[in-house]
């Protein structure tokens, strides 16, 4: 729930900001829809339109008349968008392991106790969402829960290559349970393994539970 310290159209402002900065929401690519942004965001209408001129008056967003708001994309990134939004799960979900794992292991050996904090931020509001059955939530949560791994990873480059993969990965969660989060619930036990062990520096732990992970589809 945002908090009342500043007006909600700012906070929500810099909550799509720091989203797109975190790869949920990628360049090229459309945002969420006004509603489900709503829900994503649980505020009004007028807040998220507020919000979404701001970041269009800055030159983050760019609204389209009749076809929906996108993240303004660099030249350079369309060749790369362009090849995955075209790749099958399967070629997606083994470049995704090799990467994530990747990215793990060396979240075991140089995260921070501040970036730790905010992966558990995300584990924390994936499982509330799933006890409210909110899959807009859920989405939102599990993709960060896994950005903010990668960024614990420390290492920039590779943190840029997994962001591409975020946006597939959300496509997929939409169209693998369109109704429901029983996708998620059943695989939060091991969110919360791959936190400890990643907490605990437990690198071959943490190797173990994502390939769990990743066999089994889970995000």
């Amino acid at each position: 729930m945002i908090k009342q310290k500043e007006r909600l159209s700012d906070q929500v402002y810099k909550r799509i900001k720091e989203d797109i900065q975190h790869g949920l929401y990628l360049a090229g690519h459309k945002i969420p829809s006004e509603s489900e942004l709503m829900d994503i965001y649980k505020v009004g209408r007028s807040t998220i339109r507020e919000a979404i001129n701001s970041l269009a008056n800055s030159g983050i967003l760019l609204v389209k008349r009749g076809d929906g708001t996108y993240v303004r994309q660099l030249s350079e990134e369309s060749a790369i968008n362009e090849h995955l939004r075209t790749a099958n799960f399967e070629e997606i979900n083994d470049a995704r392991r090799l990467l994530e794992a990747e990215l793990v292991r060396r979240a075991c050996i140089s995260a921070t106790l501040p970036q730790l904090d905010q992966v558990a931020r995300y584990l924390q509001l994936r499982k509330e969402a799933i006890l409210t059955e909110d899959k807009s939530a859920c989405i939102h949560a599990d993709i960060q829960f896994h950005l903010h791994i990668a960024s614990a990873a420390n290492h920039h480059v590779f943190f840029i290559l997994y962001q591409n993969f975020t946006h597939l990965i959300s496509n997929f969660f939409q169209e693998r349970e369109p109704r429901g989060i029983s996708y998620f619930a059943m695989s939060h036990h091991l969110h919360e393994q791959l936190f400890e062990a990643i907490k605990a520096k437990d690198e071959q732990q943490a190797l173990h539970v994502l390939a769990n992970t990743l066999t089994n589809n889970h995000s």
